[in-house]
């Protein structure tokens, strides 16, 4: 697990990632975790990746629901 960050007064954690066997840090999994959150959001716009049947549906649509999976895996009990 990542060790809770030393400059904060808090209990926050982040998500254990390991990625090719390489165990990211406190710092790592929070950019992590914030640049999915980012996208997350970003792809709540319907036309973010075009404004074709494909873009609004399929392509935009699927990656809400995987991030939204993700999501939930990395933000679940994070306090420990």
């Amino acid at each position: 697990m990542p060790l809770n960050d030393p400059t904060l007064e808090t209990n926050w954690t982040e998500a254990d990632i390991t990625i090719n066997g390489v165990q990211l840090n406190f710092g790592q999994s929070m950019a992590l975790r914030v640049a999915a959150t980012n996208f997350h959001m970003q792809m709540s716009d319907l036309a973010a990746l075009g404004d074709d049947e494909s873009g609004r549906r399929g392509s935009s649509k699927g990656y809400r629901e995987r991030l939204s999976e993700v999501l939930k895996l990395m933000i679940g009990d994070r306090k420990r």
